[in-house]
């Protein structure tokens, strides 16, 4: 069996504790909703929690999906809670944030993917918070224009989707997600003059080449903004990690990508869409 890779310095994370941390956690667990920071085991849920951030999962915590890189549980949902963007609103209001980045599981056994219920909800936290700013993490919905048309009718601030890897990669690590389906959805949205953001992860066995060509692929594809970070294996059964990236590496294709045209570029061994989210709406 192999050994698992020891983690290097650079990829120290902040303790999950403090008196902020908690109030994110109490709230989370009173209302009943998912985040993301928890079902994906993010790395910066102590920094991102302390500062009263969070990234909020919506249409329950059960994907239908079973991507080799991603924590989250997969298998068959339950039906959507008709309660949920209620409660999603006034939870966002009790914590008083001025951003919020809101995501959601893959729902391949709904009609539209889920997609109407997206639209409520982002119409419920804005109507509930009026002042607030908003990035949404959005499935790829099939790439199908009538529901990614349902959720850049609801006008959030940002819209991301993430290609995750590389093209070569993108069968190995993600089931029904492709590479080019991905783009397509960055494309139309953008398209529609919607600020796009996508992101992927460094150290599955990608090469310099197909990391350059993959920051190309996003930016002709009208991507604005975009975030990379080291992958890091969230346990047992998922993919090894190949390659720990050194920072200075990522501080090249920042720099690439920057020079490409990119609005924002977060690029760091640490970074994940959603870190430091409410400073990419600067990018609009």
């Amino acid at each position: 069996m192999q050994e698992r890779r020891r983690l290097p310095g650079w990829l120290k994370m902040q303790r999950a504790s403090g008196e902020t941390y908690s109030m994110v956690k109490h709230i989370v667990i009173e209302n009943h909703l998912h985040t993301i920071c928890t079902s994906g085991n993010c790395p910066n849920i102590g920094e991102c929690w302390n500062r009263g951030t969070a990234t909020f999962m919506i249409l329950g915590d059960i994907c239908t999906r079973a991507c080799k890189f991603c924590a989250t549980k997969t298998g068959k949902p339950l039906p959507p809670d008709p309660l949920e963007p209620a409660r999603l609103a006034e939870s966002i209001k009790t914590m008083r944030l001025k951003h919020c980045v809101i995501t959601s599981v893959d729902r391949d056994d709904l009609p539209d993917g889920g997609a109407s219920i997206w639209a409520d909800t982002i119409r419920r936290v804005k109507e509930v918070n009026p002042e607030i700013t908003m990035e949404t993490l959005i499935p790829d919905f099939d790439a199908n224009p009538e529901f990614l048309q349902m959720i850049i009718d609801a006008v959030p601030n940002v819209i991301s989707h993430n290609v995750e890897t590389i093209k070569r990669l993108t069968p190995v690590i993600r089931t029904k997600a492709k590479y080019e389906r991905s783009l397509d959805v960055i494309r139309y949205v953008s398209g529609k003059g919607q600020t796009t953001k996508s992101g992927f992860m460094l150290g599955l066995g990608e090469s310099e080449d197909e990391i350059k060509q993959t920051i190309s692929d996003l930016y002709a594809s009208g991507c604005k903004i975009l975030t990379i970070g080291q992958y890091l294996q969230p346990g047992k059964g998922y993919m090894e990690v190949a390659e720990y990236i050194r920072p200075e590496k990522f501080e090249e294709y920042r720099i690439m990508a920057l020079g490409l045209g990119f609005s924002f570029v977060e690029s760091s061994p640490l970074v994940r869409s959603s870190f430091h989210a409410e400073d990419h709406i600067k990018a609009q």
